[in-house]
């Protein structure tokens, strides 16, 4: 039975020898280029949109923006795919409430200002455009990155130790074909077909609390089960409470004939066991990653300030607010570019030996990066804001100040810089981490950090409002932006921020030491 499954195996990995490769990556990241352009170009704006033609305050049209990050991450790679690609352009299509008037409330009373809320079926409909949207969204995003890593697992491309880092950046900078292209390519990609859920895994390790009174200390007597084929004989020694869920008790019952568990439920194999502890293993360091997301998801306040500076560019010319954001954009590509195409090199001919800074490193280099981007956005709305007072637009938040929206650079610059070292180093951190088979958990969980980042910071934002205009006060986020308080609202985020840099090095040293120990 052995022989024959190693002589399906090679059967089947000489039929994906001219599969894969660098050739399948230009469509991969077309489709992911693709669902990019949309979301770039059009999000930045829907704050406003909602503000002025749904007539809602600043934290709710906020909340709602936010809401639509939340992505769904639980098909298989080609389902997420084909899904995906329908469901996000469809309901782009179907998000435009303009092309029908009924979907929307009307335009504000010119005399006397009162603006009419949205109905509840006007809410409902916008509500479920932008959870289709979420739901394609996630379905592309959460599957290209181990898809395109995939292609990289075969022959001489696994043999090259910076070609997946390398892959990774790549993915932020090349953006060059679209979905027609992507399908066209089908038959050159390297398709893998998940046997089980990893999910179903993760929940039949539970098996341990049956095991609960098993003895570990003589583990040379105790016998684990595993898959047929596998090279894991015994789970590792961290986490070791986890380790009785792959313990057999009694071979009779416990395993069929051909060594398979009679019960998948109350016994696991050698390979779950350390797939949630890879899982496990990994989280305090993701955390910290989301909670750096939190400042990355604060799109509304930027274009608030940018509508109320001057964006003269020359005397014809003016930037639109949305459009700040394209720095940030620009600062991944320089980041990236500059690092692994200019520092890497250089660095490497310095030292006279190959030079590659570490993913923690790299992810605790971003977490600074966010800090300050913090601090800068404090620090000239504070003086955007006192501009403003002096210059009577105290009541007039629409207004457009003497001061150049180009001081917000710096804010966005230092904001892409930080998503560019910590997102790229975090990817590749997970793909260090984890077995091959849990390549799509590797590349979702940056998505659900981001995902639960929207979430927190709506609930930060929502705190901080309660809490700000508590006794009749004006809110630090009130929807007239002279009124309110933005620069306080950023140095919440900048103490969030010092907190979570805390917090990852308290993670990195811990980390540190206990491989010292392990050693």
């Amino acid at each position: 039975m052995e022989e024959k499954n190693a002589m399906l195996e090679e059967h089947l990995l000489e039929g994906t020898d001219q599969k894969g490769g660098f050739r399948t990556l230009p469509f991969i990241i077309g489709i992911e280029a693709l669902e990019k352009m949309p979301t770039f170009g059009l999000m930045p704006n829907m704050t406003l949109y909602l503000m002025k033609e749904y007539h809602m305050e600043m934290t709710t049209a906020s909340n709602l923006v936010s809401s639509h990050q939340f992505h769904a991450t639980s098909w298989s790679p080609c389902c997420r795919f084909f899904l995906g690609q329908v469901l996000y352009y469809w309901d782009w299509f179907c998000y435009f409430s303009h092309v029908i008037p009924q979907a929307r409330p009307p335009p504000c009373e010119q005399f006397n200002h009162s603006c009419s809320s949205p109905t509840i079926f006007q809410f409902m409909y916008l509500c479920t455009a932008f959870g289709l949207i979420s739901v394609g969204a996630g379905g592309i995003r959460s599957s290209s990155l181990a898809f395109g890593a995939d292609q990289l697992e075969k022959g001489d491309f696994k043999k090259s130790s910076g070609l997946k880092e390398s892959y990774f950046s790549c993915a932020c900078l090349l953006v060059l074909f679209g979905v027609s292209i992507f399908f066209l390519a089908s038959h050159f990609y390297v398709k893998l077909k998940s046997k089980t859920s990893l999910l179903t895994g993760f929940i039949q390790v539970v098996a341990s609390y049956r095991n609960r009174r098993l003895d570990l200390k003589d583990s040379v007597n105790n016998v684990c089960h595993r898959k047929n084929g596998s090279g894991l004989v015994f789970p590792s020694e961290n986490l070791r409470f986890l380790n009785k869920a792959c313990i057999v008790r009694d071979p009779d019952k416990d395993l069929t004939a051909d060594g398979r568990a009679v019960n998948p439920w109350s016994l696991c194999s050698v390979e779950q066991v350390e797939e949630l502890k890879a899982l496990l293993r990994v989280l305090p360091i993701w955390s910290t990653g989301m909670i750096m997301s939190i400042n990355i998801s604060q799109n509304s306040f930027p274009l608030l300030q940018a509508v109320s500076m001057d964006r003269h560019i020359t005397s014809s010319f003016t930037i639109p607010a949305a459009s700040f954001s394209m720095f940030t954009v620009i600062s991944v590509i320089l980041w990236v570019a500059v690092y692994d195409r200019v520092f890497l090199p250089l660095a490497s001919r310095v030292m006279r030996r190959p030079v590659h800074v570490s993913t923690k490193r790299r992810m605790g280099i971003g977490i600074v990066f966010s800090f300050l981007a913090m601090l800068a956005s404090a620090g000239i709305e504070a003086i955007r804001r006192s501009l403003a007072v002096d210059e009577g637009y105290l009541d007039r938040p629409l207004a457009m100040t003497r001061m150049s929206a180009m001081w917000l650079v710096p804010q966005n610059c230092l904001t892409g810089f930080a998503e560019a070292s910590n997102a790229i180093a975090q990817n590749e951190f997970y793909f260090s981490e984890f077995p091959r088979s849990m390549s799509s958990i590797a590349s979702t969980l940056n998505g659900i950090g981001m995902s639960l980042a929207n979430l927190a910071a709506s609930f930060i934002m929502n705190a901080v409002d309660t809490l700000s205009k508590a006794g009749g006060k004006e809110s630090w986020i009130s929807s007239n932006i002279n009124k309110g308080h933005y620069d306080y609202y950023y140095l919440v985020l900048a103490a969030l921020s010092m907190a979570n840099m805390m917090y990852f090095f308290s993670v990195v040293a811990s980390t540190g030491l206990l491989k010292k120990r392990r050693r």
